[in-house]
């Protein structure tokens, strides 16, 4: 267990890192400290060779709540007009980056609500399942704002521009039934079996090809700026990496001799 102020981090079997938002108090809301503890994680503990997946949870009732208002307070009450601009590229922004760019999957899961930039996080991830208790809600229209943290890339490309439109407009919060439809939520699971079968489908990651399942988030996150023609390059590109590494061999081994593949080394 890594110790950290705002964050319980855990490296479980099979290689799988937990890291869990530890504000219980405030529903797990983003304040200066927790964002600098999340951006020391990614970059330090799910960075390291041995980590397989991530899993990233809330403590509490809620996965995050968003930005901590208490920090605006000041500002609200007439104080010093603070830079939101410095505020998202110092911190947010790094963090979306961090999860986006590592070469493992970041597994979201989702114990309650998520909203305004919990929501951003949330999305951030690589997959989303999330208790049947949960919910999210794009919160930022209702404080004047309009979106951050990755939300307004991320969000029209999984359920397209007209759906995304109308959750960030009306700022309405939907249930964790409601995201699965839409597609922001990839399987909603009851309450108690939350972090069951989140482990579950982690171990099934780590069990696989480590270094296949980092070019298929590459090429997949690739694509989303990219025309077919640059997509098919880098597809041929990834291929020819995977051909001159261990796990293709392994993986062709496992099929003639009728087993099952081992890509633990």
């Amino acid at each position: 267990m890594s110790s950290y102020q705002n964050l319980l981090v855990e490296t479980l079997e099979n290689n799988i890192l937990r890291i869990k938002l530890n504000r219980p108090q405030v529903m797990n809301a983003l304040n200066k400290a927790i964002l600098e503890e999340l951006i020391l994680a990614f970059q330090t503990e799910a960075s390291q060779s041995n980590i397989r997946c991530v899993i990233l949870g809330g403590t509490g009732k809620a996965f995050c709540a968003g930005q901590d208002l208490a920090e605006r307070k000041a500002f609200a009450e007439g104080g010093e007009r603070p830079s939101l601009q410095q505020s998202l590229e110092l911190r947010y922004n790094p963090l979306i980056k961090l999860i986006n760019e590592l070469p493992k999957p970041v597994i979201g899961m989702l114990n309650g609500v998520a909203a305004g930039a919990g929501c951003s996080l949330a999305l951030a991830c690589d997959m989303r399942l999330a208790s049947r208790d949960a919910s999210l809600i794009l919160s930022f229209v209702k404080m004047g704002l309009g979106l951050d943290s990755g939300a307004s890339y991320v969000l029209p490309r999984l359920i397209g521009m007209g759906r995304a439109f109308e959750l960030a407009i009306l700022g309405e919060r939907i249930s964790a039934t409601e995201a699965e439809r839409f597609g922001l939520i990839n399987r909603v699971i009851d309450a108690e079996q939350l972090e069951i079968e989140t482990l579950k489908v982690a171990r099934q990651i780590a069990s696989g090809p480590a270094q296949a399942i980092g070019r298929i988030k590459s090429a997949l996150n690739y694509s989303q700026t990219a025309t077919l023609t640059a997509a098919l390059q880098n597809e041929a590109l990834l291929q020819e990496e995977a051909a001159q590494g261990q796990e293709y061999p392994e993986g062709l081994r496992a099929f003639f001799s009728k087993r099952l593949p081992n890509f633990s080394a």
